[in-house]
């Protein structure tokens, strides 16, 4: 067991989060922002009890951060090396796991050996990093036409099968481990990399801290991903089929989508993808509309939530979205990643249940290393059971305004996790409007 099945993860995207200028100067005195995340730590580890932190892109980029110009120094714009240093030794003191962001699938044009290549051309010693054509040409006009990722041509291809670049990249992994002390990396579109990279990646970083984890961001589900969820390879990859069926099963008021893709990924059949396995599990981030925007009725955010944490795999909370902001994608990345300040926001029901259900998934065993199983399913109510050896848990969404009722095939005596009242079954079971319920079976 690797210490994230048990983690519940807080995600934040620094750049905006810090109010960062959107450009890189790359002239400007770092300013050091980035304590900003080490002073958030009481809020995420005691408000929230969430005890892991994934930061998106910390080093020094072109625009968003996913544009790396250098691996090995924090971006200007949110501070220095030292300066981060002492902000995960802050969120340690705090309990708190820390995971950054790899992105290794392409760089930024501002990339030291992509400039020489423009500089220098056919003399570059750095020609061979990057896919080339010097009979083309590119959107920059640079009289050299570059592969890159998905059409962006801001995105410069990496040629990961070059020896050389292959050493750069994971030596600065392992300087991330070594002088900052991080936790995990999160892999940037995982699922163009090349397996044999993340396999030297893996067994590169877990020389150094043998706990460490890997997480890939993955868009699609399917067969072929089990070989990336390898212990040589990588511990979990990014969840989307089940981000995509918590709020549109909700909106739709069909909670056969949720359960669908719970049964394909986690069931106990053999052709059900990935159980025993622990996904990366999310209601949003930094590329998709805040969860209070895609939920349609905000009354069912906490039962929402309440699935989120008790479906097999690491619940993450995107930051802001324990307050329940707004952010539409149609509008732009600007409002899916803002500037926010601590003392700006209220403590709300929702926070309040975050914190509860944090110290129910931590608290029992069922929900890190129990298995999955359907117990009653309509469009509006879900019933599902995760049970571990020594316990045995009980989960109920209500998604419709009015009372909702389950019938169970057996009786169940047990307690109420996020009331502590006891309960006792005689087959049937009422919860209110929008409700939900997670009991442990006596």
């Amino acid at each position: 067991m690797n210490w994230a099945d048990k983690a519940v993860f807080y995600h934040i995207y620094p750049l905006g989060f810090c109010g960062a200028p959107m450009d890189n100067d790359f002239m400007s005195s770092p300013q050091e922002r980035i304590q900003k995340v080490a002073d958030w730590a009481g809020h995420i580890a005691d408000d929230l009890g969430c005890d892991a932190l994934y930061l998106g892109p910390i080093f020094e980029s072109d625009h968003h951060g996913y544009d790396t110009a250098d691996y090995r120094l924090i971006d200007r714009r949110l501070g220095t090396n030292q300066g981060f240093r002492e902000v995960v030794e802050r969120l340690h003191n705090k309990g708190m796991r820390v995971v950054l962001d790899g992105v290794f699938h392409h760089t930024g044009r501002h990339f030291g050996p992509f400039v020489d290549v423009l500089q220098k051309r056919w003399d570059s010693a750095y020609k061979d990093w990057f896919f080339l054509n010097f009979d083309g040409d590119n959107a920059f006009h640079d009289g050299l036409w570059y592969d890159c990722w998905e059409g962006h041509q801001e995105l410069v291809k990496l040629n990961l099968g070059h020896p050389d670049v292959r050493r750069y990249l994971l030596d600065s992994a392992e300087g991330w481990i070594r002088e900052f002390d991080i936790d995990g990396i999160r892999l940037d579109v995982a699922y163009c990399l090349d397996p044999s990279f993340m396999q030297e990646l893996s067994a590169r970083c877990r020389s150094v801290k043998p706990d460490f984890f890997l997480l890939g961001e993955v868009v699609h589900m399917n067969d072929n991903l089990k070989r990336l969820l390898d212990p040589d390879m990588l511990h979990s990859v990014t969840n989307y089929e089940c981000y995509k069926g918590l709020y549109s099963s909700f909106n739709d008021q069909n909670l056969f989508e949720i359960a669908h893709s719970l049964e394909r990924l986690f069931g106990n059949q053999p052709w059900c993808l990935f159980t025993g396995k622990h996904l990366y599990n999310f209601a949003d981030n930094h590329d998709v509309s805040r969860f209070a925007t895609a939920l349609k009725c905000p009354d069912q955010m906490e039962a929402a939530y309440t699935l989120l944490y008790t479906i097999p795999g690491i619940p993450s909370v995107y930051y802001g979205s324990e307050w329940g902001i707004p952010g539409d994608k149609k509008d732009g990345d600007g409002v899916l990643r803002p500037c926010l300040e601590l003392e700006a926001q209220k403590e709300c029901s929702l926070t309040q249940h975050l914190k509860k259900l944090a110290e129910v998934k931590k608290n029992h065993p069922a929900l890190w290393e129990g298995d999955y199983q359907k117990e009653f399913l309509t469009n509006k109510q879900f019933a599902f059971s995760r049970n571990a050896e020594g316990e045995s848990l009980l989960i109920f969404i209500n998604a419709e305004g009015q009372e909702g009722n389950f019938q169970l095939d057996r009786r169940v005596k047990g307690t109420e996790l996020l009331t502590g009242q006891e309960v006792e079954l005689e087959g049937n079971f009422c919860l209110p409007a929008y409700g939900s319920a997670v009991v442990k079976v006596e």
